[in-house]
């Protein structure tokens, strides 16, 4: 199997600074679909896609509303898993 892309992991304590929210928050906001869920990369370990952390948080800057939100991070999550299984386009 050739992977392609190049995604680069952050983990949870750059998110949180990142993003300025609790760890509490943050668990809200993945539960909610409004922030794309971690990846396990290890046992209790877990990252999050730069990119994706980076899109939100610009989807908030902007003050779109919950809803647009809500259907980006699932736009974000669905490249993800397309990428996971090798499709492009």
């Amino acid at each position: 199997m050739t992977i392609n892309n190049h995604y680069h992991l952050i983990r949870r304590p750059e998110v949180l600074a990142l993003t300025a929210r609790s760890k509490s928050a943050l668990q809200l906001d993945e539960k909610a679909e409004l922030f794309c869920p971690a990846i396990s990369i290890v046992y209790r370990a877990v990252a999050y896609v730069k990119s994706e952390v980076e899109a939100v948080i610009q989807a908030r800057i902007e003050g779109q509303p919950t809803e647009q939100i809500k259907q980006l991070v699932q736009e974000l999550i669905n490249q993800r898993n397309k990428a996971a299984r090798g499709q492009h386009g």
